[in-house]
């Protein structure tokens, strides 16, 4: 018997994540950039339970029991916060994870495409999606990207779909890059528009802390005023590469070596229309944080801390002196994966 069938509802899991190192290169023709990235999975988790419906609605709601129900976004015009909502209906990753999913199988099943998926149909394909969010939104840690993830893992055992962790990583890739990184977790290295995923090898565990931000920064905005900066310096960016040194760094768990090798072109950008990130990069460093660098495009800031005991150290002390908020976790952290019903 079925978790689903048993318990009414399937629950999921998957991270958020932080990169570790981010190269942008020069403004595409078709608005993009490419990019050379380094994702590594943090052990904060996006939690999504699906539950059936009789019908072929998609419902998505956001669970009293979040750390992060919504967020303050900067304004690009005015500079002023503007107050900001998840968005609950076909615009929500979730919401569109399930949608995608579901039109699938419903494909397979008219036998317009092939696949593995010999399931029974299910009375609905409606599916009512309740999310609990504990990653940050609009903080460059995708967020949203987790839920989606978290979503096709619940939805496709709610249906019975057969699917493996690599079938979904396919699907959710129709939805962005962190969609399949959330899926398969860990540490990956991401180039072109950071779709092109090469999971590495790694052994031992890092020991991250994590300052959300009090405002959330748009992505697209924030690339707007990199390639701004650098019209402004005459700089013409180079075709991103990453570094060696870093992708052994990650692999071995080598804080040390990996504290010397951090770095994100989106830093300057996001600090100009943020400052206060940079007095709380100074902070973390004066407080014995081995580095700290923004998350993606921000304003998300992390600090690397040499393990476990240091990490909850230095989350005090921030804590105390710039009244954020700072949470220890461990990297790479584990995929998306189904959670056992109790």
């Amino acid at each position: 018997m079925r978790d689903s069938q048993l318990f009414g509802h399937v629950t999921a899991v998957a991270p958020g994540k932080v990169n570790l190192s981010l190269r942008a290169g020069p403004l595409r023709p078709d608005g993009y950039h490419d990019v050379a990235t380094l994702y590594c999975a943090v052990s904060l988790y996006e939690e999504v339970t699906a539950s059936p419906r009789e019908d072929d609605a998609i419902t998505v709601t956001v669970s009293e029991r979040s750390v992060f129900t919504g967020v303050d976004l900067l304004d690009e015009s005015t500079g002023e916060r503007v107050t900001g909502e998840i968005p609950l209906g076909a615009s929500n990753l979730a919401y569109r994870a399930a949608a995608l999913l579901r039109d699938r199988l419903k494909g397979r099943r008219a036998g317009v495409l092939s696949g593995p998926w010999e399931g029974s149909a299910p009375a609905g394909w409606g599916v009512d999606l309740t999310l609990v969010k504990n990653v940050p939104v609009a903080g460059g840690m995708g967020g949203g990207s987790a839920d989606a993830a978290a979503a096709l893992v619940a939805c496709s055992a709610l249906w019975d779909a057969g699917l493996s962790k690599e079938q979904l990583a396919e699907i959710g890739s129709e939805l962005g890059a962190d969609v399949p990184f959330a899926l398969m977790g860990g540490a990956a290295a991401g180039q072109g528009v950071g779709d092109e995923l090469s999971p590495l090898l790694h052994r031992g565990e890092l020991h991250l802390v994590i300052t959300p931000a009090s405002v959330g920064l748009s992505t697209p905005g924030v690339y707007r005023t990199l390639d701004a900066m650098r019209e402004r310096a005459g700089v013409q960016a180079d075709t991103p590469e990453l570094d060696p040194d870093l992708v052994r760094a990650v692999s071995r768990s080598d804080a040390e070596s990996l504290s010397a090798l951090m770095v994100n072109d989106l830093q300057a950008p996001a600090v100009s229309r943020l400052p206060e990130l940079d007095e709380l990069m100074d902070l973390g460093l004066s407080e014995g944080a081995m580095q700290g660098i923004v998350s993606g495009s921000g304003p998300t800031v992390f600090f690397l801390a040499h393990d476990a005991a240091h990490a909850s150290q230095l989350a005090t002390s921030l804590e105390e002196r710039a009244e954020v908020w700072a949470i220890p976790v461990t990297a790479p952290a584990p995929g998306a994966r189904l959670l056992a019903q109790k």
